[in-house]
């Protein structure tokens, strides 16, 4: 009966390495840090995007708040570009 338990024991562990060490080989090889790689960068857009986008938000509500229209805004900024020159 000990034997039985024994190697039951040692197959289990046996597959529970193997299909560990195979994730660890995936993970660390050209394909594994092409995927990190990509993740990362990923990361970074959706980061950068959701910036923007709460920025334009953020600008949204304070022309809203002091009323100035965004035509206004390009005409004034125009006018005092013109005006540097």
């Amino acid at each position: 009966m000990k034997t039985i338990f024994w190697l039951g024991t040692g197959i289990a562990i046996g597959v529970v390495c193997v299909r560990k060490y195979s994730q660890v080989r995936g993970t660390l090889g050209p394909e594994g840090l092409n995927r990190a790689v990509g993740r990362l960068s990923d990361s970074f857009l959706d980061f950068a995007d959701a910036i923007r986008e709460g920025s334009a938000e953020r600008e949204a509500e304070l022309r809203a708040a002091l009323g100035v229209d965004a035509a206004e805004a390009r005409a004034s900024l125009s006018s005092h570009a013109a005006g540097r020159r």
